[in-house]
C-alpha cells in the first residue's frame, strides 16, 4: 500500500496492481489498492478467461489488462489453441470487459515473435470488439531497437487504437526498445521501479522517463523529483539492492572521482554531466568521491567544507597520501581524509564534541535486542537506551536518541565488511550520515566487535558534521 501511494505521488498514470486470480493474497492486495482512493487508474491482470475477468471485476479495478499467447511457439506448446480459437477468445474477453463498463487493454503475448499478418488480424479483431488500447509485449526480450521501431510503426499505420509496449531486458535493451517504440508511435510504456521483473527485468521507469524528458523533450505526468525517493522505497521493501552504477538512481549516478572530471564539475556541472539532467531533477545529490583518481580540486573542496585550509604544499602531500591509501584498494571516507590532513597539518582535524563512554547490548532469541549507551557531549554525560531489530540497530537507535536532542540527522548508508576470515575477523563499518541541511559525510571504523565499530563510525560522522 505504501508503494501504491508513492507511485500515485510520483505521478504514474496506471498501476498494474497484480494478477488477482493467482492467489487470495494477490486478490486482496489488488482490491485494497483499487479502493485506496488514488488519483491514478488501477489495473488488474487477467487471462482471456471469464473466471480471471470476474476476479478482476470483483476487485473494483478501473482497467483490466487481458492477454493471450499469439506466437506459434507459445500458442501450440502452452495454451494448445488454434489461431482462430485465440482470436475468438480475445474478442470474447474484450467484449465481456466492455460490457461491464471497465477500460480494456489487450496484450498479444509474445507479440514480437508472432507472424505479423496474424498479429495484425488479432489487433483488428479486438479493436472492432471495443478494446481501448493494445499492448505489444516483447515477452522474451529478443527485439533490437530498429526492429521494434519498424514493428510499432507498421502496427500504428494499420489500427486506430493507442499502442502500449511491454519490454523485457534479457539483452539489456528494454529501455532502448521502449524509446524506439515511442518514436514509432507508441503512446504508453509499461515500466517498473528499478527495472524489476521476470528474469532480467523490464524497462526501468527512471531511465525511460528521464530519457523521454531530457533527450526527447517529451511530456509525461511523472514528477521526476520523486524518482530517487521511490526507487529507495522499493529497494527497501524488496530487499533487491541497486548496483551503485545504476543510471539515474544509483549511488554513483552523479558521483565523480577522476581529477579531470571533478575539476570540471566543480567549475561547471555540465562539463562532465549531461546538463539536460541534473541530480536535483530526480531527487539525487552530486558527490565528489576521493580515490586514486582524485585531483587537488576535489580534495581541497572536501577539506574546505570542514574548514580545513591547507597550503598548496600541504595539499600536495595530502593528495599523495590519499592516493597511496587508495592504491591498496581501500575506500576513502571523509574520516580518512581528515585523519590524513590532521597528520599533514600537524593538528587534529576533527574535534571530538561527542565521545562514547560506555556501550552494552542485550540480545537473544527470547529477548528484544536492547542497547544502553553513555555519551559525553561537550563534557556532559548522557545515557539512553533503545531497541532494534538486532544489536547494531538497537545501539545506533540509542545513539540517535541522544543526538536527536541536539541535531536532526539520518543514516543514509550503512555497510559492514569482514576484513579477514575466521570468527574473530575484524568488521569494517562504513556509514553515511546526512544533517538537516542535506550535507552528507561518511566515516568508518574497524573492530572485532561489530556493535562497537558501528557506533564508533556513527559518532565519528556526527562529530564531522557538528564540529
Amino acid at each position: 500500500m505504501e508503494i501504491a501511494h508513492q507511485l500515485d505521488k510520483l505521478g504514474v498514470d496506471i498501476i498494474e496492481a497484480g494478477f488477482p486470480i493467482s492467489s487470495a493474497g494477490d486478490k486482496e492486495s489488488v482490491k485494497s489498492i483499487a479502493n485506496a482512493g488514488l488519483s491514478l487508474d488501477v489495473c488488474g491482470l487477467a487471462r482471456v478467461l471469464t473466471k480471471d475477468l470476474d476476479t478482476c471485476l470483483d476487485c473494483g479495478v478501473d482497467m483490466i489488462h487481458t492477454f493471450v499467447s499469439t506466437s506459434d511457439i507459445q500458442r501450440i506448446h502452452t495454451i494448445k489453441k488454434s489461431r482462430e480459437e485465440v482470436i475468438d477468445m480475445a474478442i470474447a474477453a474484450v467484449e465481456y470487459i466492455k460490457d461491464h463498463g471497465v477500460k480494456c487493454m489487450f496484450s498479444a503475448m509474445d507479440a514480437t515473435r508472432t507472424d505479423f499478418d496474424y498479429l495484425l488480424e488479432v489487433f483488428k479483431a479486438v479493436e472492432n470488439a471495443g478494446c481501448d488500447i493494445v499492448n505489444v509485449p516483447d515477452t522474451v526480450g529478443v527485439m533490437v531497437p530498429s526492429a521494434m521501431y519498424t514493428l510499432i510503426r507498421k502496427i500504428d499505420e494499420n489500427i486506430n487504437l493507442p499502442i502500449d509496449v511491454h519490454c523485457h531486458n534479457d539483452f539489456g535493451l528494454a529501455v532502448a526498445n521502449s524509446l524506439l517504440a515511442v518514436e514509432a508511435g507508441a503512446r504508453q510504456v509499461q515500466v517498473t521501479i528499478n527495472g524489476l521483473g521476470e528474469r532480467a527485468g523490464n524497462a526501468d521507469l527512471a531511465q525511460t522517463v528521464m530519457s523521454l524528458h531530457s533527450i526527447y523533450s517529451a511530456k509525461t505526468n511523472i514528477i521526476t523529483e520523486y524518482i530517487v525517493e521511490t526507487s529507495q522505497l522499493v529497494e527497501r521493501y524488496t530487499g533487491v539492492r541497486l548496483p551503485p552504477h545504476m543510471p539515474i538512481v544509483g549511488e554513483n549516478a552523479f558521483a565523480h572521482e577522476s581529477g579531470i572530471h571533478t575539476h570540471g564539475v566543480l567549475e561547471k556541472s555540465d562539463t562532465f554531466e549531461p546538463g539536460i539532467m541534473t541530480p536535483e531533477m530526480v531527487g539525487h545529490k552530486r558527490r565528489i568521491v576521493l580515490g586514486k583518481h582524485a585531483g587537488k580540486h576535489a580534495v581541497k573542496q572536501s577539506l574546505e567544507s570542514a574548514n580545513v585550509r591547507p597550503t598548496d604544499e600541504q595539499l600536495t602531500e595530502i593528495l599523495s597520501r590519499i592516493k597511496t591509501i587508495a592504491d591498496k584498494g581501500k575506500r576513502i571516507t571523509d574520516a580518512d581524509l581528515y585523519a590524513v590532513a590532521s597528520v599533514v597539518l600537524g593538528k587534529t582535524a576533527i574535534e571530538e564534541r561527542i565521545k562514547l563512554k560506555e556501550l552494552s547490548v542485550m540480545t537473544g532469541n527470547i529477548t528484544t535486542p536492547t542497547a544502553v549507551v553513555k555519551l559525553e557531549i561537550n563534557g556532559e554525560e548522557t545515557v539512553s537506551s533503545n531497541t532494534g531489530v538486532g544489536p547494531v540497530d538497537a545501539a545506533l537507535n540509542a545513539v540517535q536518541n541522544i543526538i536527536g536532542e541536539h541535531a536532526k540527522l539520518k543514516v543514509r548508508d550503512f555497510r559492514i565488511e569482514a576484513i579477514s576470515g575466521g570468527s574473530d575477523a575484524l568488521a569494517e563499518v562504513s556509514i553515511a550520515v546526512e544533517d538537516e541541511k542535506g550535507r552528507i559525510v561518511t566515516a568508518n571504523s574497524a573492530s572485532a566487535d561489530i556493535v562497537i565499530a558501528s557506533v564508533d563510525a556513527l559518532i565519528t560522522a556526527i562529530n564531522m558534521l557538528y564540529k
